[in-house]
């Protein structure tokens, strides 16, 4: 470390890690943030307690929420519904308070999708789930429908 005086004299100092921490130039690792302690928090905000976290497992393909933290990726659609206790607030907070899309649109969508035109795709989703007769597809649609129709 090179301490300059007002009179433009230079000294140099060498400090060990603790004269360091005393003079303020090296932070001190009693306040130093555990990481896990700082994404429980994140995650949770205060909500949902890490033991509530670390018990969260997809029913469907048996990923653990643990498990998902360590690899950054979800196992299959149903873990959605499965943490959605952990990942609402996460959403909420990576899009500001909103827990859907409010970032960009592509230039050729001039305006974000309304529920006017989701109810347009679902209904086409609906005659082809029928068709093809997938009715426990149908049927999922149809309650998609209902809950836009009824908001």
């Amino acid at each position: 470390m090179t301490d300059i005086s007002p009179q433009g004299e230079k000294r140099e100092r060498h400090l060990c890690e603790e004269c360091a921490q005393k003079e303020g130039i090296t932070p001190n690792p009693q306040g130093a943030v555990n990481l896990s302690q700082m994404l429980t928090a994140f995650i949770g905000g205060g909500k949902v307690t890490a033991q509530q976290i670390a018990e969260l497992r997809c029913s469907k393909c048996k990923l653990t929420f643990v498990e998902f933290r360590n690899s950054g990726l979800l196992g299959c659609p149903c873990d959605y519904d499965a943490f959605e206790k952990a990942l609402v607030p996460l959403i909420e907070r990576a899009h500001q308070g909103a827990n859907q899309h409010v970032g960009k649109f592509p230039r050729k969508q001039e305006k974000p999708r309304t529920a006017e035109s989701d109810l347009i795709r679902l209904r086409r989703a609906l005659v082809r789930a029928v068709d093809n007769e997938q009715y426990e597809e149908a049927a999922r649609i149809r309650d998609r429908i209902q809950k836009i129709e009824s908001a």
